[in-house]
């Protein structure tokens, strides 16, 4: 019996041979881990070792689906990309919106196990019929939107693809991939796994959809899903201003980073969500049955019509404020630019940025940069972005990533700007407690959106089912952690699911819809404690990819306190709140290890014995 919301199947992929066979996934892994990425580090948990190279044949590379994705859920046409990352050497994950994740399970699949490499360029086309191999020699060297257009041409029909740009081709650690223009799988660098196995695209079509367990429930919860996303106040701001509306909001709590994270005072009305939207906004372009309509067509250039995907809370701040640029003309330039060739903005900000502190440091010389680089120096930033994805000149140790970077370097450890491997987001430490905690404990590194736990005090949002309520914004109280860490594992179900996180919909609506979709009978703290079970796989994952204890830390450029900052001083105390969370959480302290005790009451039998015996 399949499992509602699920085919029950995934298409594995062996680009060496250039076959493929088609493997079922157990209701019982279903049940256990949900979808999505909880469900992608089950399936992945045995490919995953230490001596494994992500750029490598042997790397595995899954796109998958959860039990929301391809139904009339709001907001949960997304799918999860996962595997080893090239970044961080670590557990890597990440999801995209769009139309192509609603397609990808219209073929009749849940998802895609991709192994092996291609001795040349190719593309996959995958239908309900199964996998055809397409050359892409041709496309080498094309640009993501170049790439998208020109598969739809030889295609034709209806078919939404997923590729890599020059970045990934030429293996940059932090490269994406891109689907539906400007909608991204960003962190984590996958688009240089794809680059190594030579697949250039993912294309998909069909008109296959899931099962659903409860039909006439979904439609009467999905009514009440609606509502409450009407009535949600900070909707209406992502609605009217995309993520960007973020950015006078987050200046307000010194949220906003600057300078390389060594201020969060800048000229924010320059680069304000109302200021992008009066001057270059034209329409909203949302995801696949989305009420909310977050992505928006830009319109560019003072010379001519151009139009542009969305710039982004983190994308503005990336590229703009953390580099010391305020022109809003400049910044969409940058990001397009990070969309045509395949790169993670919220990585390659951090990187050029840390690229601009390198050379005012005097560790990377005049000649690297043709006469210097400074903050705010836009036409050297442009020149950079072509270096980095082409690997030219200094782009080729740029395209590394900060902590490499630093290592190669010989910088102090203090100046390196990223946790775990992974480039620190756009929200700064200092201005939340939990935000920090975050960073230090997240899945994939530094991630702000494992959990986002700002939104919590930010917006006052409530999950009273798991009596999570916003508090004081600099409490590291044992109360405060606790909430922090159930709100952790209610992340990893809505990366699980798959629903976007700017989902505002309570944990008991989620939980019945999830039950009507599926057929399960769940309560929202048995889906809570799946969230715990996820969370706890990926540590495993990671502490056999590596992982110490030692690595949960941030750097001290992130940490001393800021003066004349809405941040007032605060200064994140790392040390006591892990301590705390690894009580909370039943870790060892000296390992990072979940205890086994834990494992075992969570049904991770086997990792239990892997960690412990």
């Amino acid at each position: 019996m399949v499992v509602g919301g699920f085919h029950g199947k995934i298409l594995q992929v062996n680009l060496s041979r250039k076959n493929f066979s088609k493997v079922e996934i157990k209701d019982s892994e279903i049940r256990s881990f949900i979808g999505g990425t909880g469900l992608a580090a089950s399936i992945l948990y045995d490919y995953l070792t230490l001596d494994l190279n992500p750029l490598s044949p042997e790397a595995p590379l899954l796109f998958l689906t959860g039990p929301f994705t391809g139904t009339i859920v709001p907001l949960s046409s997304r799918y999860a990309l996962a595997g080893k990352s090239p970044l961080t050497g670590l557990w890597g994950e990440s999801t995209s919106g769009g139309y192509f994740p609603f397609f990808l399970k219209q073929t009749g699949y849940d998802g895609i196990l991709i192994i092996g490499s291609l001795e040349k360029p190719a593309y996959l086309l995958v239908g309900e019929g199964g996998v055809e191999f397409r050359d892409a020699s041709h496309l080498w060297g094309f640009s993501t939107y170049e790439t998208m257009d020109a598969i739809k041409r030889e295609v034709g029909g209806k078919v939404y693809v997923a590729c890599i740009g020059p970045a990934g081709e030429n293996l940059v650690k932090y490269s994406c991939v891109l689907n539906d223009n400007g909608r991204a799988a960003g962190r984590c660098g996958f688009g240089a796994v794809m680059g190594f196995k030579k697949l250039k695209a993912v294309a998909v079509y069909g008109s296959r959809k899931p099962p659903i367990a409860k039909i006439d429930d979904l439609k009467g919860y999905v009514d009440l899903a609606l509502n409450e996303i009407k009535l949600n106040p900070f909707i209406y701001l992502i609605k009217e201003y995309s993520p960007a509306g973020y950015v006078s909001v987050g200046y307000g709590f010194g949220d906003t980073p600057a300078y390389y994270f060594s201020s969060t005072i800048f000229p924010m009305i320059k680069v304000s969500g109302r200021t992008l939207k009066l001057n270059y906004y034209v329409k909203d372009e949302p995801c696949a049955g989305c009420p909310i309509g977050c992505g928006k067509k830009i319109l560019y250039g003072k010379n001519g019509i151009e139009y542009v995907d969305t710039v982004g809370y983190e994308a503005l701040i990336s590229l703009g404020p953390l580099c010391g640029i305020f022109s809003l003309d400049d910044i969409i330039k940058i990001h397009h630019l990070c969309n045509v060739y395949g790169l993670d903005i919220i990585s390659t900000g951090a990187v050029l940025a840390f690229s601009i502190y390198l050379y005012k440091e005097g560790f990377l010389a005049n000649k690297e940069f043709n006469g210097g680089i400074d903050y705010g120096d836009s036409s050297k930033i442009i020149s950079l972005i072509e270096k980095i994805a082409k690997r030219v000149s200094i782009g080729d140790l740029l395209a590394e990533g900060v902590k490499n970077i630093g290592l190669r370097l010989g910088i102090s450890q203090d100046e390196l700007c990223h946790v775990k491997g992974l480039e620190i987001p756009m929200h700064e430490p200092r201005a939340f407690s939990m935000q920090a905690l975050s960073y230090v404990t997240g899945s994939r590194g530094g991630c702000h959106l494992r959990p986002d736990y700002y939104l919590i005090d930010v917006t006052t949002t409530s999950l009273p089912e798991l009596e999570i309520f916003p508090s004081e914004r600099f409490d590291e109280s044992e109360g405060k952690i606790r909430m922090m860490v159930k709100f952790q594992n209610v992340r990893e179900v809505f990366d699980s699911l798959i629903l976007c996180k700017f989902s505002p919909l309570s944990l008991t609506t989620i939980t019945s819809l999830y039950n009507a979709v599926t057929g399960f009978q769940l309560t929202p703290l048995e889906l809570n404690i799946a969230g715990e079970r996820i969370y706890n796989l990926k540590r495993c994952i990671n502490i056999k990819l590596g992982m110490k204890r030692e690595d949960e830390k941030l750097p001290s450029r992130i940490t001393k306190p800021l003066k004349d900052s809405a941040t007032l001083g605060y200064s994140p105390n790392i040390d006591d709140m892990l301590k705390k969370y690894y009580k909370i959480r039943d870790l060892d302290w000296s390992t990072g290890k979940p205890l086994k005790n834990k494992l075992l009451s969570l049904g991770l039998e086997k990792q239990a014995k892997e960690l412990w015996e």
